[in-house]
């Protein structure tokens, strides 16, 4: 309990915001590392996985690669990266950027894998081309998996890009590594929990952009399907007693029902 709050007052001492190594500095390194592994693997990701949503082809290769990628070792892939490169932000930018890949694969064709055909079929029906069908069916409806899959990997590389100033790449990795050679724990500490903030900032974002992007029209099935089981039952009622008062009169004007009174 005493790091954690020798932490926090590490964070809140002023001395600790201005200047190169300061928190505002090492912050805004954090962000734009992040923001920028996130943007170039979305830039992979995303038409790939749209291609494979949309056609259907190559799903079980994009589900076999995207796992081997996930089961990667991060500071091995970094490593590795850096032995061939050499020391800097490129090695842990290239790795995070692999590792970034797979969530954002997984949400863009799962999410146009998620569009009921019928749609699909129904829109080819009217005379939608293909990139009309993309554009106006299949992307808007599978948008929420997609920001999923963002989400996933911004939280991901929000995390991991403390190894950046491994190599020398800076960001909130280097008040960890700093503090570890010198025993500054509260340093350590403060860096983590600064990590972690940012982490919780990205997925609360996120979540909440998620829940904006669903279409209004499918918000809330639960509600609509409630309201359609509610209908057909009122209707099967009504047929019901119609049948009944039917039959009813049927039986009091028929000539075996006179005859027999």
């Amino acid at each position: 309990m005493n790091f954690i709050v020798d932490a926090i007052r590490w964070i809140l001492d002023p001395m600790h915001f201005p200047g190169p190594n300061g928190i505002a500095t090492r912050i805004s390194e954090h962000l734009l590392i992040s923001f920028f592994v996130v943007l170039i693997a979305s830039g992979i990701a995303i038409p790939l996985g749209y291609v494979i949503g949309h056609t259907g082809r190559g799903k079980s290769i994009a589900v076999l690669a995207t796992g081997g990628i996930r089961a990667l070792p991060t500071l091995g892939l970094l490593s590795i990266i850096a032995l061939s490169i050499g020391i800097g932000l490129t090695a842990p930018f290239i790795a995070l950027v692999v590792l970034a890949i797979p969530s954002i694969l997984a949400g863009a064709y799962s999410g146009f894998e998620a569009v009921d055909r019928r749609t699909v079929d129904a829109a080819r029906a009217v005379g939608m081309t293909e990139a009309q069908i993309i554009r106006r069916v299949e992307l808007p409806l599978g948008l929420p998996l997609l920001i999923g899959g963002l989400r996933a990997a911004s939280l991901q590389v929000i995390a991991t890009a403390t190894l950046a100033d491994y190599l020398g790449g800076g960001g909130l990795g280097h008040y960890i590594f700093a503090g570890q050679q010198t025993q500054d724990y509260p340093q350590m500490l403060g860096g983590s929990l600064l990590v972690i903030f940012l982490a919780v900032i990205s997925e609360v974002s996120f979540g909440i952009l998620q829940r904006l992007v669903v279409p209004a029209g499918v918000r809330s099935p639960s509600v609509t399907s409630r309201r359609t089981e509610t209908a057909r039952t009122d209707l099967g009622r009504v047929e019901v007693g119609r049948t009944e008062s039917s039959e009813t009169i049927t039986a009091a004007g028929s000539p075996q029902t006179k005859g027999t009174t």
